[in-house]
C-alpha cells in the first residue's frame, strides 16, 4: 500500500521499522482501536464490533460514542499507575467521549427539533470546541461520511492535532485521519480513481509527521485493517425474512425491523453479521439456514465462536463471515418501496446496520445536484426535507473489510530499527505505546 503515491510516508518508512498488523476479528473500525488502546480481543473490552444489538433495550446501537462502552483498561490507565500526570489527547479515535484522557476531540452533530443535522464537535475541555472551529472553521461533518466524504476531514483533523499539540504537549496524542475508508470503499483498492485518495492522505499525513518530528515527537503509524475488492452484497436478514424468523412494524407503508420480537435477524457489519436468535433451540435451524446462503463463507458458534475471540454477551449468537468478494447489507425488506425511508438516506445511527452505500449519490434524478440544491433550499426555509439521496443498489460499492486473512492486514511503523516478528497482532500496538510512555518517566 505505501508505494509511490506515497512519498512522504514512503520517506517516513525508511528509517522505520515496518511490519504488517494482523486485526482482531471483526477488522472494522471500533474493535481494531479498541483492541489497539486495551491490548485486549473483543471478548474481553466488548467491543464487538462498530455496532451490535442491545438486549435490554431491544434496540441495534450503532456508532456509539462513551468510552464507558469499552470494558478494560486503556494503555494510558495503565501508563498513570506508574506516571500519574501522563497527559493524553484523542483526535477522533473511537469511543472518545467522557474518557480518561486530558483532551478530546470527536465528532458530534447537533439535532435540533426541526429535524436539521448541524456539524459540530464535541470537546474536552468543552472551551476547545470554539476555539477550534473559530480557527479552523467548523468541522466538516458531510466531508467525513457520506456521499461527499474526502479529505477535507482528515485534513482539519491534522490542523487540529497540531493546535493540540502545540498549546498543550500532550504526552501522547492520538490521531485518526479516516481518508483511505473513502474511495478505496467506493471503488476499491485497485482501481486507479483511489490514486489521488492515496497522494491526498499522504501530503497531508506526511506534514503532520514532519511537524511533529521537528519538535522531537516518537511517531508511530497504524493502520487497522486492509481493503478488499468485492462485487455485491449478502442479504442474511432477506433470507430470515423468508424464512419467517425476522419480523417488521408497518409505518405510514413503510417496513421498520422489530428486532425484539423476531426469532433471529443479522446486524450487519462490513463482512461479518451478528445474528441473534432469540430461542437457543432454534440456533442449529438457523446456522443451517445462513450457511447455505449464496455468499456465505461460514457461521461461527458456540467454541468457533470463542476460538475467534467473540464470547462475549454484546456478540450474536452466531457470527457471519462473508466470502472474500461480497459484504452483508441490513436490508430486510422484499420490496424496495416499502423500504424504510431512511434507507435512502445517510442516517449512521437510525439503520440497523453499516452501509456502505451511503458513499455514493444515486444515479439518475435521485441523486442529482438540482434536487439535493431544491431539499437543500427547503430545509433553509425550515421545512422538513427528507434528504433520500442515496442509492440501494449494492453493486456500487467496491471495497469491503472485516474477515482477517492476509488482505485484511494492516500496518505499524515505528521510528528506529526494532526487533520484532515478521507480523503484529493489532493488540501488540498496547505495549508498543506503553513503553514508550513509561520511557518519559526515566
Amino acid at each position: 500500500m505505501i508505494d509511490d503515491r506515497m512519498p512522504k510516508l514512503q520517506s517516513f518508512a525508511a528509517g522505520c521499522s515496518v511490519r504488517p498488523l494482523v486485526p482482531v476479528l471483526p477488522a472494522v473500525t471500533c474493535s481494531v482501536q479498541s483492541s489497539m488502546l486495551t491490548g485486549c480481543l473483543p471478548e474481553e473490552h466488548g467491543i464487538v464490533g462498530n455496532g451490535w444489538y442491545d438486549r435490554e433495550h431491544a434496540e441495534i446501537r450503532f456508532w456509539k460514542q462513551s468510552n464507558h462502552l469499552v470494558q478494560t483498561e486503556k494503555v494510558w490507565e495503565t501508563a498513570r499507575r506508574q506516571s500519574p500526570g501522563l497527559t493524553v489527547a484523542n483526535c477522533f479515535w473511537w469511543y472518545a467521549m467522557h474518557a480518561s484522557t486530558d483532551i478530546t476531540i470527536t465528532p458530534r452533530p447537533m439535532y435540533p427539533a426541526d429535524g436539521r443535522k448541524i456539524p459540530d464537535i464535541y470537546t474536552t475541555p468543552p472551551e476547545l470546541r470554539e476555539q477550534l472551529q473559530s480557527t479552523l472553521g467548523r468541522f466538516p461533518l458531510f466531508n467525513f461520511w457520506g456521499p461527499t466524504a474526502d479529505i477535507t476531514s482528515s485534513r482539519w483533523i491534522a490542523r487540529a492535532a497540531e493546535i493540540v499539540h502545540e498549546e498543550h504537549h500532550p504526552d501522547l496524542l492520538m490521531v485518526y485521519l479516516p481518508h483511505l475508508d473513502y474511495d478505496l470503499q467506493r471503488f476499491g483498492p485497485d482501481d486507479p480513481r483511489c490514486d489521488q485518495a492515496m497522494t491526498d492522505i499522504d501530503d497531508v499525513a506526511g506534514d503532520l509527521i514532519n511537524r511533529l518530528q521537528a519538535d522531537g515527537r516518537r511517531v508511530i503509524i497504524v493502520s487497522e485493517y486492509g481493503i478488499r475488492g468485492v462485487t455485491d452484497a449478502v442479504f442474511p436478514n432477506k433470507c430470515l425474512r423468508e424464512a419467517g424468523l425476522l419480523h417488521v412494524r408497518e409505518e405510514l407503508g413503510r417496513e421498520l425491523l422489530d428486532p425484539g420480537s423476531s426469532d433471529a435477524f443479522a446486524v450487519a457489519d462490513h463482512q461479518i453479521a451478528h445474528v441473534y436468535v432469540r430461542n437457543k433451540r432454534d440456533r442449529d435451524k438457523v446456522a443451517d439456514l445462513l450457511d447455505s446462503l449464496d455468499g456465505v463463507q461460514s457461521v461461527l458458534q458456540d467454541d468457533a465462536r470463542k476460538h475467534a475471540g467473540l464470547d462475549h454477551p454484546r456478540a450474536g449468537d452466531l457470527v457471519l463471515l462473508s466470502e472474500q468478494d461480497r459484504w452483508f447489507t441490513w436490508d430486510y425488506w422484499l420490496d424496495d418501496q416499502r423500504a424504510p425511508d431512511f434507507a435512502r438516506t445517510v442516517d449512521i445511527h437510525r439503520k440497523p446496520g453499516y452501509d456502505p452505500r451511503e458513499l455514493f449519490f444515486a444515479p439518475g434524478w435521485s441523486g442529482s445536484k438540482p434536487r439535493l440544491m431544491m431539499k437543500l433550499i427547503a430545509k433553509k426555509l425550515g421545512q422538513r426535507t427528507l434528504m433520500d439521496a442515496i442509492s440501494l443498489d449494492t453493486r456500487c460499492v467496491g471495497g469491503a473489510h472485516g474477515l482477517v486473512d492476509d488482505a485484511s492486514h494492516g500496518v505499524i511503523m515505528i521510528e528506529g530499527e526494532r526487533d520484532l516478528p515478521d507480523s503484529m497482532p493489532c493488540t501488540a500496538v498496547h505495549d508498543i505505546v506503553l513503553e514508550s510512555l513509561l520511557e518519559l518517566d526515566r
